[in-house]
């Protein structure tokens, strides 16, 4: 696939609401506001994360400014035109391939430096630029002071102040998308020995492209294996003369062309911001950055985690959510009250008792899936995914995942996959397809085994914490069970599947407050896409139960499993929440709580079923995304792992328990 295009070639584009409207690309490093900044232009909502990783499926818009429809597309996060990671080869093929009529390139006003080399490379491609440097209110407290003005002058290019997410700026904006500036001339330049090289390949390319002669000269003296295949094609039999060219160069260059690149770079964009940018000689520290320096470091990062996991999981999803508001919502609202009244409805209406079973029955549509899903769920996933917002927005994710990096490495994974871990405590099936931003696929079928396995989604946490909260021993069993075996099978994937484990390298917000409408509403967002996702299969679910139960197969399936369950040491009706958790995980610990609270499990029982059933085999949504995202092989392999892995786990917990007689 070629990511750049001649001008005048067709290719195929996304198919977008308004034909015919104008494109606008946001572009810039992870963190800086892009999709803050598509969400106010646009009104449609995408996940605002603080990490990075967010944008990796890109978000697509319609804003209307002064009448006229404009395209907003939300690019995933890059460093430079020259892609390293998937995640910036995406975003170079939208900003090349869609023709965007503006590139909107948003920074963070406190990396400036470090950021404006990315701006001279769209400006010397001559591309359509706006620079948008985000974040002012930020950089006004840290004492940091910027000319914009004089920066626009300096750079040839329209210039804009924002505090977007403080709706700062944002008419600015809009009146430079509505002008659509073009491609400039870039009003700097290179050293003579650089501009020589540049030139000797750039005069060499007599076709049309998209980006400017100069900037492909320079990736291609750079080694763009992409864009040498696109001037291969495009130059015909002028291309030996444009590789001859490169490979003398690269040769005659190939000990300092990389670093003189990057040092004029730099030495350009000081030149620039000499007398546009003054920082304090003394730097106040505030007190967000001790706490984001405390995060980091393990004598204090691993306390302040446990004090985050305490209150955070413990006290407000596991003792808030799945006891009060499930008591609340289950309890009075469904089994006092909703439930006797929808019985008498369907009673008086529906004359056929096997159909009034449908609905009301032990296994109802009604009075099992809709109380499960609402009653119980419901109420868990809202508060996990409040804290996990919390979390989110304030920018402890990378901070965490600095913190973990060096025990991930020992399990083939980096701090990076930290996100799709913490993400799967929220839904495990929505964590599996984060796996692919991680960088090789060896770390994604890692992570993906132990998202199957090991990482409990927040209904069914929520449900396990709630049960075993009252025995203070059974939690403690339950929670080291899980870490250890995490750690276990991490350590031997890691052994058994061939690769290295990649550089971990990742950008790290700061620490802020979070923003509470920011907070609610990707609440509710994650909460509608959870609840859409499991109320069909709760329905379904409850239908194939009552089904079972007529037919008398859910009765053979409960006797199949009773030796099995046996050899756990737990009573046959066990095997109903395990059938359960066949159609999802978190409708397992459902079962498992009616059984408790029906006094059919003793605190061992209770803590064996819930190791077990934790490690069983993953829901039905998470094992197509799983075949979806790794192929059959990998998913029927993982899928039949875990649940041998299960059931012997609870076999050898039980034995433990048994003989040392701690529960």
């Amino acid at each position: 696939m070629s990511f750049f295009k001649k001008k005048g070639s067709c290719h195929e584009a996304p198919t977008v609401a308004n034909d015919g409207a104008r494109k606008v690309a946001l572009v810039g490093n992870p963190n800086v506001g892009k999709s803050v900044l598509f969400n106010a232009l646009t009104g449609a909502y995408v996940t605002v994360s603080n990490y990075p990783g967010t944008s990796v499926e890109v978000a697509r818009g319609n804003a209307v400014i002064d009448g006229e429809h404009f395209e907003v597309i939300d690019t995933p996060g890059m460093y430079s035109i020259l892609p390293i990671t998937e995640e910036e080869r995406v975003a170079r093929e939208i900003l090349l391939n869609e023709r965007p009529n503006l590139v909107i390139h948003v920074l963070d006003a406190r990396n400036l430096e470090r950021m404006l080399p990315m701006t001279l490379q769209l400006i010397e491609a001559e591309l359509p630029v706006v620079l948008v440097v985000n974040i002012m209110d930020e950089a006004a407290r840290m004492g940091l002071s910027i000319d914009i003005p004089l920066l626009s002058r300096r750079l040839g290019i329209p210039v804009i102040g924002a505090a977007t997410a403080k709706k700062v700026g944002l008419p600015e904006i809009r009146a430079a998308i509505r002008a659509s500036v073009g491609g400039a001339t870039p009003p700097f330049g290179y050293s003579r020995l650089m501009e020589g090289d540049i030139a000797a390949i750039s005069t060499r390319l007599k076709g049309d492209y998209l980006l400017s002669k100069k900037s492909l000269a320079l990736l291609l003296l750079q080694g763009d294996g992409e864009v040498a295949d696109l001037v291969r094609s495009t130059e015909g039999e002028g291309a030996v003369d444009v590789e001859e060219g490169v490979k003398d160069k690269r040769f005659e260059r190939r000990e300092s062309f990389h670093l003189d690149l990057s040092m004029e770079r730099k030495g350009i964009v000081k030149g620039i911001l000499d007398g546009a940018f003054t920082a304090p000689e003394k730097r106040v520290v505030t007190l967000a950055e001790r706490i984001a320096r405390w995060t980091v470091r393990p004598a204090t990062g691993v306390p302040l985690l446990l004090i985050v996991l305490y209150f955070g999981l413990y006290k407000f999803v596991g003792e808030f959510g799945a006891g009060t508001l499930v008591d609340v919502l289950e309890t009075k609202g469904f089994k006092e009250l909703f439930n006797p009244w929808i019985t008498g409805v369907v009673k008086h209406f529906v004359p056929w008792v096997v159909i009034q079973e449908l609905f009301i029955g032990e296994y109802g549509v009604i009075t099992l899936g809709i109380r499960y899903a609402v009653g119980i769920i419901l109420p868990i996933v809202a508060t996990f995914f409040l804290f996990f917002s919390v979390l989110e927005d304030s920018g402890y994710f990378p901070r965490l995942a600095l913190l973990v990096d060096r025990l991930f490495k020992t399990m083939g994974l980096t701090g990076r996959a930290v996100i799709p871990m913490v993400l799967g405590f929220g839904c495990d099936t929505m964590a599996t397809m984060v796996t692919r931003t991680l960088e090789t696929v060896r770390e994604r079928v890692i992570a993906t085994l132990l998202l199957a396995l090991a990482i409990p989604c927040s209904a069914q946490l929520g449900v396990i914490l709630a049960l075993l909260s009252k025995s203070p021993g059974a939690l403690l069993v339950w929670s080291v069970c899980l870490i250890l075996i995490f750690l276990l099978v991490g350590l031997l994937a890691a052994k058994v599947l061939p690769g290295e484990t990649p550089m971990f390298y990742m950008e790290i917000p700061p620490m802020r407050l979070p923003q509470l409408s920011n907070v609610l509403t990707k609440t509710y967002t994650r909460m509608q896409w959870y609840f859409i996702e499991i109320l069909p299969l709760f329905i379904i679910a409850s239908v194939l139960l009552w089904l079972g139960k007529i037919t008398n197969f859910f009765e053979t399936m409960v006797t199949w499993m009773s030796p099995v369950m046996a050899s756990l040491g737990l009573p046959k009706q066990t095997a109903v929440a395990f059938i359960f958790g066949f159609f999802r995980r978190d409708y397992g610990a459902a079962g498992l709580y009616d059984l408790q609270t029906q006094g059919l499990l003793n605190p061992r029982q209770l803590t064996v079923a819930a190791v077990t059933l934790t490690l069983f085999i993953p829901c039905v949504a998470q094992f197509l995304i799983m075949k979806r995202e790794r192929g059959w092989n990998v998913a029927i392999s993982i899928g039949v792992f875990v649940s041998v892995f299960a059931f012997g786990s609870g076999w050898l917990l039980n034995r433990f328990l048994l003989m040392t007689a701690i529960l």
